[in-house]
């Protein structure tokens, strides 16, 4: 499935704090990386591409384990189950995302289609 749009009027979050950059440096608001340290573009290139490339990856995992954990919330089998309203809410979703999302979770536990009966 692919990631839900976002809707226009939605406020962006400011990413969360990279766990494996020192605080100074992430206080910085130059530094990013090391990436201000590197001369020669064809290894500035090289190295942004690398971390655009880890960034994404990180994003998709993290948006999969979004899902599992809305799915999870919104099981009808928990008595504390939460509506997709609330689910939006604490995820700063709208009620719609927070449907695809919990959709997509439920497919993600039940695993790959070739392993469904």
């Amino acid at each position: 499935m692919a990631e839900p749009e976002r809707a226009p009027t939605e406020r962006r979050m400011r990413p969360a704090p990279l766990l494996f950059e020192p605080a100074e440096a992430a206080a910085d608001p130059e530094h990013f990386f090391d990436l201000e340290s590197i001369e020669d573009p064809r290894e500035l290139l090289s190295r942004a591409t690398e971390l655009t490339h880890a960034f994404r990856a990180a994003t998709d995992r993290s948006m999969e384990f979004q899902a599992i954990a809305a799915a999870q919330l919104a099981d009808p089998r928990r008595f504390d189950r939460l509506t997709a309203a609330a689910i939006a809410e604490q995820a700063q979703w709208t009620e719609d995302y927070a449907k695809k999302m919990v959709e997509f979770g439920r497919d993600l536990m039940r695993g790959p289609a070739e392993n469904r009966p």
